[in-house]
């Protein structure tokens, strides 16, 4: 008989705050148009995209993600000292060690929680709410927080007709805590690495130092490929997270799906038969791509603009380099 005790955590979790985090600068599909030969007719009628933000020196990937959680346990109820747990998903910060949750966690005043980073692309998110669901409900840790930052205009190839008016910065933060009933439905997640090549960083970071590029890396992808996987496949993955959680397209309140294309949200609607009360989320024409931030950074407008209200049920489904996925059902803080 093992004489481990078994974990005590709470009986469910719930998110139970957001914030996110903005850059200042807004740039409009112009200034794109400076370094690429295309038109704002064709990014809009591609993209959706008008305007995204991008970051200026002081607005680095920590202090953009400390802005963001400060938000997010003010909306939460806590103070940072009761943060237990910080779980950071980003592709876009350049020190590889040590986890640049550690520093996000100095900075907000928690004491001591479990930091790390996870990377997970558009998904991280996802990825990122599934385990720090598993430690409030496990025990390790009473509130967790749960940021998404990117600053991809560090890793955008401005000549790239494909991909230049992509990307935005930005960080969304939001605090899991315990709950009495379930308010954060099964994750449906996964990953398909026979397609890593669809999305990626152009060339590593090791080509760079050494000589063997000159450019930068940046982030590249086979938009058309991308397009088909996300509509097709990605419907799937959502109608399963509504199947895990027992809720019907009809009893659903909101879709926040990943900000990736206004196409492919448009698209996924279409395949769900998704109802038209359901308050889709469209972040993207003003914020752009942000990965990992963009579903988060959705959510908190969509709240704070009132076209999403606390207690409302939310599909939220992240797909992106990897190619990776998790989409689950939720209650909005």
């Amino acid at each position: 008989m093992s004489k481990i005790k078994p974990s005590k955590g709470a009986p469910y979790a719930r998110i139970m705050g957001v914030g996110g985090y903005r850059p200042t600068r807004v740039v409009p599909n112009e200034v794109i148009l400076e370094t690429i030969d295309s038109s704002d007719e064709w990014i809009r009628s591609r993209s959706g995209i008008s305007t995204r933000h991008w970051a200026n020196d002081e607005e680095t990937v920590t202090a953009m993600s400390v802005e963001a959680a400060g938000k997010a346990i003010a909306d939460a109820g806590l103070t940072p000292e009761q943060v237990g747990g910080v779980i950071v998903s980003t592709v876009s910060h350049f020190k590889q060690t040590p986890a640049v949750a550690t520093e996000i966690a100095d900075k907000i005043g928690a004491v001591k929680p479990a930091a790390f980073d996870i990377s997970a692309g558009c998904a991280g998110f996802g990825y990122g709410l599934t385990l720090a669901k598993g430690m409030v409900v496990e025990g390790s840790a009473e509130y967790v927080l749960v940021i998404g930052v990117e600053r991809l205009s560090d890793l955008t190839d401005l000549e790239d007709r494909a991909t230049a008016f992509l990307f935005g910065d930005g960080a969304g933060a939001v605090v899991v805590g315990p709950a009495q009933e379930p308010r954060i439905g099964p994750t449906v997640w996964g990953s398909e690495g026979d397609k890593s090549e669809t999305i990626k960083q152009t060339v590593p970071w090791s080509d760079y130092r050494d000589g063997a590029v000159e450019r930068f890396p940046a982030i590249t992808q086979e938009g058309q490929a991308v397009f088909r996987w996300a509509v097709f496949e990605m419907a799937k993955v959502a109608q399963q997270a509504l199947d895990a959680a027992g809720i019907t397209a009809d009893e659903l309140d909101v879709f926040i799906p990943h900000q990736a294309n206004m196409r492919i949200i448009d698209s996924m609607v279409k395949t769900l038969k998704l109802p038209e009360h359901v308050t889709v989320a469209r972040d993207v024409e003003t914020t752009g791509n942000t990965s990992a931030a963009s579903i988060p950074l959705a959510m908190e407008r969509l709240l704070a603009t009132g076209q999403a209200k606390s207690g409302d049920t939310a599909l939220v489904i992240g797909f992106g380099a990897g190619l990776v996925y998790a989409a689950t059902v939720v209650t909005l803080p």
